[in-house]
């Protein structure tokens, strides 16, 4: 794994280690120490231990003293959580959007969507899920708010294992494609009303995938309930799906 040495190193190392982690190249339960990550970096071992200290604070790894550090189980009351506070967020961003993104803001949102059709028709799931963040992030910088997608980024690590997860059986590309469409449609039509309920459909697509990939995959999950508020949520959905709310034409 290559580093730019005109760079901060413990930044890289946590960013490609996050990735691995995300993608499911480094399962759940499997050990990590600072000696190798150092050789497998060609660093010293102190980025190599800032790294994992923040992998930590993402509730990615666990540092057990006198034991190791190992990757953590996917929490499912993470991922409830920080959906909840995702939701608030951009549903806040896709109101706003309506007021006041510009166009040209809006035709890149565009060609990120055409660019997620051709991922998803070459089953390319790691481009599609790259582009996916490119839109989210991109709606945030439309109304000149880049603070709103860190806010974002930096609690959603455990909600991403469940995205990359869930490609492609559980959320099918082309059903989040038509859900991103919605979105910008919405937002083209300065219909705020539209633009947050198709925010939120979008991001409760997550609830319904969870429980099947959990029943699918447990040893890549803990035993730890949906916290109440996420549950609610997912019981309304199965109870009957409200229906998509489209505004393209």
């Amino acid at each position: 794994m290559k580093l730019d040495e005109k760079a901060p190193i413990a930044p890289q190392i946590y960013a490609q280690l996050r990735e691995a982690i995300i993608r499911m190249r480094l399962l759940p339960g499997q050990p990590l120490s600072e000696k190798d990550i150092a050789t497998m970096f060609g660093s010293s071992r102190q980025p190599a231990r800032e790294a994992l200290i923040k992998l930590a604070e993402a509730g990615l790894v666990r540092i057990l003293p006198q034991r190791g550090t190992f990757v953590m189980k996917v929490s499912t009351r993470a991922v409830g959580d920080v959906r909840f506070v995702r939701e608030a967020v951009e549903v806040a961003v896709a109101r706003t959007c309506c007021r006041i993104a510009p166009g040209e803001a809006l035709d890149r949102l565009h060609g990120l969507i055409e660019r997620q059709k051709q991922a998803a028709a070459a089953g390319d799931q790691d481009g599609f899920l790259t582009l996916d963040e490119a839109f989210h992030r991109g709606l945030a910088e439309a109304i000149d708010c880049a603070e709103a997608w860190r806010v974002v980024e930096n609690g959603k690590a455990q909600m991403d294992r469940v995205r990359y997860l869930s490609l492609p059986e559980a959320s099918p590309m082309t059903l989040l494609i038509e859900q991103h469409e919605d979105i910008l449609a919405a937002i083209r039509a300065k219909d705020e009303e539209a633009a947050t309920a198709a925010m939120r459909v979008h991001l409760r697509e997550i609830l319904l995938a969870l429980p099947r990939l959990a029943a699918q995959r447990p040893e890549l999950f803990d035993d730890e309930p949906l916290p109440a508020h996420a549950e609610d949520l997912r019981a309304a959905q199965h109870a009957g799906t409200p229906p998509r709310i489209i505004t393209r034409t």
